[in-house]
């Protein structure tokens, strides 16, 4: 009776009751307020991960595990990761069954509902490793990254929403009045598809490999992805230049067209026989291809000489008159006792001359040393300074030291001081002139001049036939 009665006091107290009823009341709006933050008193597993964008990933969204919520974002704060890039991180509150997540786990930040609220969507991996408690998971398993429907709608922008009504209106021009020319499609496509099914049959057999082919397919694609800019480019050039053939093709690439097929066979029918000529004709301008070009070199004298030879043309009617008593004077003169006799010296003189000859011509039409003697010759002769001509007035400052050129010598000047370089003898009594057994070089004048060596001979390196100026003679 005593414990009844005490209850009885308690539950008369209308004081006590209310103080009681408040606080039950307080508590469960504290829980139901930290609900979507974890009951307090429970043990969870707590985790980091970065990702590239959080996308409005608030603290308080959801985390889930194969559409199951698993635990909520705790918080959401920016990190830098390095090179100037910024993450968001974001701390986790996980359940208990969560644990350990596997190392090679995934996570995506995906849309809850049309209305922009988002949750962390996590994939566990296979991996027998896990993340420990207080670890985080690297931005690098932030994928795939996924497109929101904020996002899918952003890219019909304004010039797509005019592309694309120009292309319904060009669909409906294009279809309007073809009805019949759909129905004959149609029945067409039908025949076209019972038709095709052995083929259809064939492709989809194991041994057609039909699935490799798209995987060439997509190796091709990516291949030719980098370049995606440079073929965008060669797509603009190209609308470019058809719109430039556009302009013209009708009526010159029309015309053109029509007359290609009748011109064709026209040049079919004719080839053979004009192929000979083609043949003979190559054959010729190759062959006179270098004439061609030393022509271009001598045009210039040629036409001089053109020039100089109109008076003489003029005179050569005097020429002609006095040619022919001249001619019989010769044939006199070969009648004559004793010609033969003095063209038979003459051919013995041009015998013993001809080995001689062999050796001193090439001096001249190959190195042009006479000209170039006689021509030096004169110059020297007539040029000169205030002292005097050339060859009236020379002064040169021979080098000195032993066995220098310039004094008595027991051996060709070799001064063996690095530092008189030019005390050296250079001498070359026989120089090559492109004679019989010669290279055929000009040496004479050319020879490259070996500062600090002694040069007694030959030089070492050939230098062609350029004499003077740079010309080859």
């Amino acid at each position: 009776m005593k414990n009844r009665s005490g209850l009885s006091g308690v539950a008369s107290s209308p004081i006590l009751v209310g103080a009681v009823t408040v606080l039950v009341v307080i508590v469960a709006v504290f829980l139901a307020y930290n609900a979507n933050n974890g009951l307090p008193f429970v043990s969870t597993y707590n985790l980091k991960a970065r990702v590239p964008n959080a996308d409005a990933l608030v603290k308080g969204n959801e985390v889930r595990i194969g559409g199951v919520r698993v635990g909520v974002v705790k918080k959401v704060v920016p990190v830098q990761i390095g090179d100037g890039k910024v993450a968001a991180e974001l701390s986790l509150s996980l359940d208990k069954t969560a644990e350990p997540l596997p190392v090679d786990s995934t996570i995506t930040v995906r849309p809850k509902s049309a209305l922009g609220l988002k949750f962390l969507q996590v994939t566990p991996g296979d991996s027998d490793q896990g993340f420990e408690a207080g670890e985080t998971i690297p931005v690098s398993s932030a994928k795939p990254e996924p497109v929101d429907i904020d996002e899918f709608f952003a890219m019909f922008d304004k010039p797509t929403r005019d592309a694309i009504r120009q292309n319904l209106a060009g669909f409906g021009n294009a279809l309007a009045g073809r009805g019949p020319q759909l129905n004959e499609a149609f029945g067409a496509l039908r025949r076209a598809a019972e038709s095709g099914q052995p083929i259809l049959r064939k492709i989809v057999e194991p041994s057609s490999n039909f699935a490799g082919f798209w995987r060439g397919l997509e190796a091709l694609s990516a291949t030719v992805a980098p370049v995606a800019e440079t073929q965008a480019t060669m797509f603009r050039a190209l609308d470019a230049t058809f719109a430039a053939f556009a302009r013209v093709s009708r009526p010159y690439i029309q015309e053109t067209i029509e007359k290609s097929p009748p011109t064709l066979d026209e040049v079919n029918a004719d080839l053979p026989a004009i192929r000979p000529f083609l043949e003979d004709s190559a054959r010729f301008f190759t062959a006179l291809r270098p004439g061609v070009k030393a022509l271009a070199e001598t045009s210039p004298i040629i036409a001089e000489s053109l020039h100089a030879g109109i008076p003489v043309l003029n005179a050569s009617p005097v020429l002609n008159n006095q040619l022919q008593p001249t001619a019989e004077a010769l044939v006199d003169f070969q009648e004559a006792p004793g010609v033969f006799n003095g063209l038979d010296l003459l051919i013995d003189t041009n015998r013993v001359l001809k080995p001689s000859l062999s050796y001193i011509t090439p001096s001249q039409t190959v190195c042009h040393y006479w000209s170039l003697t006689f021509q030096y010759l004169a110059n020297a002769n007539s040029q000169g300074n205030s002292d005097g001509n050339w060859l009236q007035f020379l002064s040169f400052a021979p080098p000195e030291g032993p066995n220098s050129e310039s004094t008595f010598a027991s051996s060709p000047a070799n001064d063996p001081d690095p530092a008189k370089k030019a005390n050296h003898l250079h001498y070359n009594p026989l120089p090559k002139t492109a004679a019989p057994g010669q290279e055929k070089v000009c040496e004479a004048g050319n020879e490259k001049y070996a500062r600090g060596e002694t040069v007694i001979g030959n030089a070492p390196q050939l230098w062609g036939t350029t004499t003077r100026g740079g010309v080859q003679k």
